[in-house]
């Protein structure tokens, strides 16, 4: 009897030392690390222009921004459409083929934290949901009436304000609605396009990420193939003050042209 007793005790020690070491020390998971900021440096036609970029307020925009930065992808971009006191938008890559790789592989959307004020940065979207792909706008004023469309702002101009002031604005609204370039040329001819037929317009030079060695080539800046694919949906209707917004190219099938991105002119 004595003997089963001993037994018992020393399972019942062995199990308590055993259980131990399985479980974690708090009772609560671990709450998980936020990404850190991180900035861009935009290295203009005009001068510099230094972005923060905020994962906290758009985490899928802000990990998207930093891999096509990382990749060289806005290096010799245009900003193709800016409009005064509106927003400047830029993302397409002047080489077609390159342009292409990346113009499907869309990212999901985030909720809208911050508002699209003067100096906030905004991927450019179609009417349709999870559609952001490779273009973002920067907010010359305050457009808030843009969040509740879903243009969630994902980083902030801090140093450079001025430059962005005064990237050329001549050419206005892209066609077909203004003189400016057709969105669908651009994609299609890329640079060749634009300096043939708009040689004023403003670029990025180069766009680094603050403190990292940049891409060495454009061999890089091909896209990861994506585990998930996002469903596309009818996005919130536009508000009363836009009639066309930031938008991301939209294809129905292959052959289908892009639907241009814009966000919409202020009245």
């Amino acid at each position: 009897m004595l003997r089963l007793s001993l037994l018992a005790l020393s399972l019942m020690v062995l199990c308590f030392v055993g259980c131990t070491g399985e479980v974690p020390t708090s009772g609560e998971p671990e709450a998980p690390t936020s990404a850190e900021n991180y900035q861009v440096l935009l290295e203009t036609t005009k001068g510099n222009i230094k972005l923060e970029v905020h994962p906290d307020w758009s985490p899928k925009g802000a990990e998207r921004f930093k891999e096509l930065v990382k990749n060289g992808f806005y290096n010799d971009v245009a900003f193709f459409r800016v409009i005064d006191g509106f927003m400047a938008q830029i993302g397409i890559n002047g080489d077609p083929e390159l342009h292409a790789k990346w113009r499907d592989n869309n990212i999901m959307d985030d909720p809208v934290v911050e508002s699209n004020k003067r100096g906030y940065v905004s991927f450019a979207k179609t009417n349709e949901r999870n559609s952001r792909s490779t273009q973002f706008f920067i907010n010359f004023g305050d457009n808030s009436n843009l969040d509740g469309m879903g243009f969630s702002p994902f980083a902030k101009v801090v140093e450079g304000m001025d430059v962005v002031d005064s990237l050329y604005k001549g050419y206005g609204e892209g066609a077909p609605g203004g003189a400016g370039p057709d969105q669908m040329r651009v994609v299609a001819e890329g640079n060749v396009y634009l300096k043939k037929e708009f040689p004023m317009l403003d670029y990025v030079k180069k766009a680094t990420i603050v403190g990292e060695e940049p891409a060495e080539s454009k061999e890089k800046a091909e896209p990861k193939p994506e585990a998930e694919k996002p469903e596309s949906e009818d996005a919130a209707p536009k508000s009363e003050k836009q009639t066309d917004a930031p938008a991301s190219e939209k294809k129905d099938d292959a052959a289908a042209k892009p639907e241009t991105e814009k966000p919409a002119t202020k009245e």
